[in-house]
């Protein structure tokens, strides 16, 4: 008898066919899903272009990709952010703490919330013999919440190899009308080789699945068929995997007074063709490019492209290639580290762009 031996590669594609394969028969595959994870948390990486798998360490790393939890320099890093888009109709916050739990190891928690508050209900703006009134309208909120547990450990008998991974909890409500719970994995890892920091990071790898609740009234659904809208139903909406794969490289000038440091991310999406650079019924692919500057480590120079997408021109008649340009500071003294961002979020013709602030603390700060 012949003995046949599948290696652990083999093994995780087989995994990952078999996601894909449930993901089709049982569920509802969205090319969009949970959109609010990919804006991103900290200054830093947003005025890099979202170029950060491969450089990112510390308490944000819990986002970017886990494996890089081991690069933070202290006991614990607590991280902070408020962003607010679309004239302020939108709010996005994010708060992250990490812990280094012994030589080898880093755990850590993020959480998320992206919402949209006081969004009018006119389902009951007409009365009963046919008058609107709008004393009759109520309010309600859209809010998207994650939490992610983050574990991080490298393996001394590969040396430069760090692995990481997230357990991510998501929560989304739409007022009194439904909402969903839903589940994923993540998976990081980064290995350095003599300066060069590589970086792969797996989102969703088994699939994030969402189940939909939805709870709407008689009187609801009669107004939704009298409007002509369809009825919302129960549904299950999963998240296929994405993967990112990054590079980056440091370099010391100046008797190590300058630092400069740059990043390319390829960001791969497996769920249809989208409007990137290359594509395929299948697969897309989307670069990111990000650039940063520093002064004796304590001020930064940051700058990045990204969201790099294939669009029609203004007449629709021709393809062009729009790219998104982000821009920032940043400045450490002591525990605290103050970054800023100026990203591109709206229309780009006429240059609707977000001012962005995130804040890192370090605590118990160990010695060099």
């Amino acid at each position: 008898m012949f003995k046949i031996t599948v290696s652990p590669v083999l093994k995780a594609f087989v995994i990952v066919l078999m996601v894909f394969t449930y993901s089709g028969a049982y569920g509802q595959v969205r090319k969009y899903s949970n959109e609010f994870l990919n804006i991103g948390v900290g200054a830093r990486a947003l005025a890099m272009g979202n170029a950060n798998v491969s450089s990112v360490e510390g308490v944000t790393s819990g986002y970017w990709n886990p494996a890089g939890l081991l690069s933070q320099k202290n006991d614990i890093e607590v991280g902070l952010m408020h962003a607010e888009y679309f004239a302020g109709i939108a709010k996005y916050d994010y708060i992250g703490l990490s812990k280094r739990i012994d030589s080898n190891s880093v755990g850590g928690i993020s959480l998320l919330r992206f919402g949209v508050d006081n969004i009018p209900n006119t389902l009951d703006l007409v009365d009963a013999n046919g008058n609107v009134d709008y004393n009759r309208i109520s309010t309600f909120n859209a809010v998207d919440f994650a939490v992610l547990l983050s574990y991080a450990r490298s393996i001394p008998k590969l040396k430069g190899v760090e692995l990481g991974g997230n357990f991510k909890v998501i929560r989304r409500t739409l007022g009194e009308f439904g909402g969903a719970w839903g589940f994923g994995l993540d998976a990081g890892a980064k290995y350095n080789y003599k300066g060069w920091k590589f970086a792969a990071m797996g989102r969703d790898i088994t699939g994030t699945f969402n189940a939909w609740s939805i709870q709407l009234s008689e009187k609801d659904k009669n107004t939704f068929i009298a409007t002509g809208n369809e009825i919302p139903s129960s549904s299950l909406e999963i998240t296929v995997p994405k993967l990112i794969l990054g590079v980056a490289k440091e370099g010391k000038f100046w008797k190590d007074r300058i630092s400069v440091l740059g990043e390319i991310n390829l960001i791969n999406t497996f769920d249809g063709k989208r409007n990137t650079v290359l594509k395929t019924n299948l697969w897309s692919m989307e670069p990111a490019f990000g650039l940063e500057v520093g002064y004796k480590g304590f001020v930064y120079l940051r700058g990045g492209l990204g969201n790099i997408q294939k669009e029609l021109n203004d007449k629709g008649t021709t393809l062009v290639t729009t790219v998104q340009p982000n821009f920032g500071l940043g400045v450490r003294y002591k525990i605290f580290t103050l970054d800023y961002a100026l990203t591109d979020i709206g229309d780009r013709s006429v240059a609707l762009y977000s001012n962005i602030f995130s804040l890192k603390i370090d605590i118990n700060r160990k010695s060099m």
